[in-house]
């Protein structure tokens, strides 16, 4: 039962999610980025934050202040989304927030919009109760998470001291079924690179497969190259920087429910890397390389026997603490060339992210996690790390600061994708964690 007192703050928050969801912040085709920035800037400045804008390569960025106390909390959302593409597979209207048994549907639901209302109806309550916000909060709001960040990193480090913080609020993070809060400590880093070959100036007829190579072949003979059947990256050096887990690292996933049933059931998968006991080890804490798509040839309709001129894979790295992009960019140049493939070229695509994460016994990461545990009355599941990727390095390299994200999310919720969707019950409690962690992090 939501508290009285929560009641109108959560109302509120769902209007204001109705209104940023109905504006359609695609970064990766640039659509009414300008908008949604306008529409967070207002309802920052409502609540007594002073914002400033700043141009990104994509769409502004914002940063806003609020607050006085001995604590300052730095939060980091995003306005914008994802395509709505197929748009066709949506139930109902993608920019239109639609409630169905008690799921919230719309782009940005969950993935970031929703995110950042939650926290700040939950930041209205607190003023509220209290009379004044008894912290500092400082707030960054960027449009091209969706697109990689492209201005993030440069951004924090010219205003690392504007962005000084005790700790960092990251923006997403999930509720089980059973409504246990998952957090998470890290991500991974991610390197996205597309490989090339070509054979000829243009296709050939298939049966000259006898004599000219197929560039087709070759790829996907350098990509059998790059990993092992249990998913270990084989090229030489790889593995070299990866720092190893702390205890509490250890203790921390040895304490994580389940082997991957929740994820399997979800996506009805018939294929898994390693023994299920090893999935939140390889899950948090092991680099991975992944075939994203093959390209080349014919697949249309029937057969046409062409043997293609050129051919390309997309494919990206999972990193972890202390890899470091360039370095596995030139591992994975190096590694091609000894294979036989230095015809293969290798095209960088879109911006590099550094892996992060946590000291899981800073007194902030163990905060959130209290309240985590008081908020939802179930305990909660604490990750050293995400399987995904994001810009958090740069907050920690520059900011100094431990972050740690609890969010929303929920397996179903189908970000990225058609019927994006929250849980009503879990706007609600994320309503309610943000006003019990900013009270916390106040009262120390």
């Amino acid at each position: 039962m939501t508290p009285p007192d929560l009641t109108a703050h959560i109302e509120r928050g769902l209007r204001d999610l109705a209104d940023l969801v109905a504006i359609p912040s695609v970064s990766a085709q640039g659509r009414h980025l300008p908008e949604a920035a306008r529409a967070v800037q207002t309802l920052l400045e409502a609540e007594g934050f002073t914002v400033r804008e700043y141009p990104g390569q994509v769409a502004p960025i914002l940063l806003a202040e609020a607050g006085e106390g001995p604590f300052t909390l730095l939060i980091y959302n995003h306005y914008d989304v994802q395509p709505e593409d197929p748009a066709e597979l949506w139930d109902t209207p993608p920019f239109t927030l639609t409630e169905r048994d008690g799921r919230l549907y719309g782009r940005g639901a969950s993935d970031d919009k929703g995110e950042l209302v939650s926290r700040l109806a939950g930041l209205r309550a607190l003023k509220e109760q209290r009379g004044h916000l008894p912290l500092k909060v400082k707030w960054l709001i960027e449009g091209e998470e969706e697109v990689g960040s492209p201005s993030l990193e440069a951004f924090i480090e010219a205003h690392a001291a504007e962005l000084k913080a005790d700790g960092v609020w990251w923006e997403f993070g999930s509720i089980t079924p059973e409504g246990r809060p998952v957090l998470y400590a890290g991500l991974k880093g991610i390197i996205c690179v597309e490989l090339r070959c070509r054979v000829a100036a243009s296709d050939l007829h298939s049966s000259n497969g006898a004599v000219v190579d197929n560039p087709l072949w070759r790829l996907a003979a350098a990509v059998a190259s790059l990993r092992g059947p249990d998913g270990t990256v084989l090229i030489p050096g790889f593995h070299d920087d990866v720092r190893p887990p702390s205890q509490a690292d250890l203790d921390a996933i040895a304490a994580l429910p389940g082997t991957g049933e929740a994820l399997r059931d979800t996506y009805d998968v018939t294929r898994t890397l390693g023994d299920r006991g090893e999935y939140h080890t390889r899950l948090n804490l092991k680099p991975v390389v992944n075939v994203n798509g093959f390209h080349g040839g014919y697949d249309g309709q029937g057969s046409k026997t062409v043997l293609p001129a050129e051919g390309m894979v997309k494919l990206d790295f999972r990193l972890v603490p202390d890899q470091h992009p360039d370095r596995i960019v030139g591992l994975l140049r190096a590694h091609l060339d000894q294979q036989g493939f230095s015809d293969i070229e290798i095209v960088e695509l879109e911006s590099h992210q550094h892996p992060a994460r946590s000291d899981l016994n800073h007194p902030f990461v163990k905060t959130a996690v209290q309240v985590a545990r008081d908020v939802h009355g179930h305990d909660p599941i604490l990750n050293p790390s995400s399987g995904g990727s994001g810009p958090m390095h740069p907050f920690m390299q520059h900011v100094g600061a431990p972050v740690i994200a609890l969010g929303i999310g929920n397996i179903g919720g189908r970000v990225h994708a058609p019927d994006e969707n929250i849980l009503r019950r879990d706007f609600e409690n994320g309503v309610r964690y943000a006003a019990a962690l900013l009270a916390a992090l106040a009262d120390g």
